[in-house]
């Protein structure tokens, strides 16, 4: 038995979220089909399998990471398993690793961005509240439960054509958590909260508020590092991937532009 890890992208828009969920499509159960139908495993307890983050439904990844032990590590390779998987998600790394890696419990920073539609932001107040939430707080209100101390390494804002991007990197997060900071973000960008309102957020022991998460389709899980693991790339399935991520591409900025005419249309759109 060898232990190896995997680097898997997806587009997440068509499934109910990464882990795997009975009678609904997800990306751990097209995963654990691809795997098995190559002999890699046979059940996951017993291969000792593992994932780095439980991403939600509709959310995307460039750099999600699983673990397991497989009698047959020579077919573990990125080209291969792709083979087995719908065109949406793809392996494009490989790495042995030790018997005891964990890929959720031995991550030491993790890296999300999200990318909001511009809808004339406050973009300065936005970038003043990406510093208040730098740092160690609660953020119950940004998740579910109490007592949920974080610590955001760092917060970073752009402004990118029609969107304004963010970046957050921390060892860990809350569920919901980044979709909610950026729902915040949004209500300050629109002068409906301000900033004094995000420093009582970060208070929960006396003040407790709901926030509204903002949409699943613009998170992306970017990468979530490690010491002292060495990834192999797959060339072959990265040249691959491209394609396959450019025909996507050219479909929804096709999209785009035709939202756009009918937005323009004043014939029958008032």
């Amino acid at each position: 038995m060898r232990r190896v890890a995997l680097k898997i992208g997806y587009i997440g828009t068509h499934y109910h979220g990464f882990q795997i969920q009975p009678d609904v499509p997800t990306i751990e159960g097209e995963l654990f089909r691809a795997l098995k139908s190559l002999k890699l495993l046979e059940d996951e307890r017993d291969a000792k399998y593992a994932r780095a983050s439980r991403t939600d439904a509709g959310v995307h990844a460039i750099s999600q990471v699983i673990a397991f032990n497989t009698p047959t590590p020579e077919l573990a390779l990125p080209r291969i398993i792709n083979t087995k998987l719908p065109p949406e998600i793809w392996v494009w790394a490989r790495a042995d690793v030790q018997s005891d890696f964990h890929p959720r419990h031995h991550a030491i920073s993790r890296e999300y961005e999200y990318y909001l539609y511009n809808e004339g932001y406050d973009v300065s107040s936005m970038e003043d509240c990406c510093r208040i939430i730098t740092g160690t707080h609660d953020f119950s209100n940004f998740s579910e439960g109490w007592g949920n101390v974080r610590t955001l390494d760092r917060v970073d804002m752009w402004v990118e054509g029609e969107f304004v991007c963010f970046r957050f990197v921390a060892r860990s997060f809350l569920k919901g958590m980044v979709r909610k900071l950026v729902g915040a973000l949004k209500l300050v960008g629109l002068g409906t909260r301000d900033e004094e309102w995000l420093c009582k957020m970060l208070k929960p022991e006396v003040f407790r508020e709901g926030v509204e998460p903002a949409p699943a389709y613009g998170l992306v899980l970017k990468d979530i590092s490690y010491n002292g693991v060495e990834w192999s790339l797959d060339e072959y399935a990265i040249k691959r991937i491209r394609k396959l991520i450019r025909h996507e591409h050219q479909y929804y900025a096709t999209m785009a532009k035709i939202s756009r005419y009918f937005m323009q249309y004043r014939d029958f759109l008032p």
